[in-house]
């Protein structure tokens, strides 16, 4: 079996003045590959908030406390939504990508509503070993990456629309 060589430099049959006539990729192409990127990252720390409150609630039922309902629920919704997220962005689906920006929003609203009728004090934060810091740099986290997703989700929205057409 004979081999090819290898062609270093130009290939063969070009003089180099065919740039012209080469494709250029359109750059809402390029933000959509930068956005979908970026929107994996988010979603990982996503999931990681995700399974602090997991982590939480489970640690609540084995010491045979009733999990709060609004906690389970800032879960179910999560992680719903994080894998509509995920198909979305991995299928470039507009519809699942709106139904995460939407269902994450609730999941961490949720959050912050069972942070904000839960009683905590001044003496939980400053224990740093305590469940309740978790709970709470968790829920802070969350929201922090729910406002980079939700601009990144938007973004990646508007760039796989089909361009408007010119009248």
């Amino acid at each position: 079996m004979n081999q090819r060589a290898v062609v270093r430099g130009r290939p063969s049959g070009t003089d180099g003045s065919d740039f012209s006539y080469r494709m250029v990729v359109d750059s809402r192409y390029t933000k959509v590959a930068k956005a979908k990127s970026c929107l994996a990252k988010l979603i990982f720390a996503q999931v990681v908030t995700q399974l602090i409150v997991a982590a939480n609630v489970f640690v609540s039922l084995i010491k045979k406390e009733s999990p709060s309902r609004v906690s389970v629920s800032s879960l179910a919704v999560g992680s719903v939504s994080i894998m509509a997220g995920e198909l979305g962005r991995k299928r470039s689906r507009s519809y699942f990508l709106k139904f995460y920006a939407f269902g994450s929003s609730m999941s961490i609203l949720l959050s912050v509503a069972y942070l904000a009728m839960s009683n905590l004090s001044l003496e939980t934060f400053q224990n740093y070993t305590s469940l309740d810091t978790l709970k709470v740099a968790a829920v802070l986290l969350g929201f922090v990456v729910q406002l980079f997703a939700i601009g990144t989700t938007i973004s990646l929205i508007n760039n796989m629309a089909p361009p408007k057409r010119a009248s």
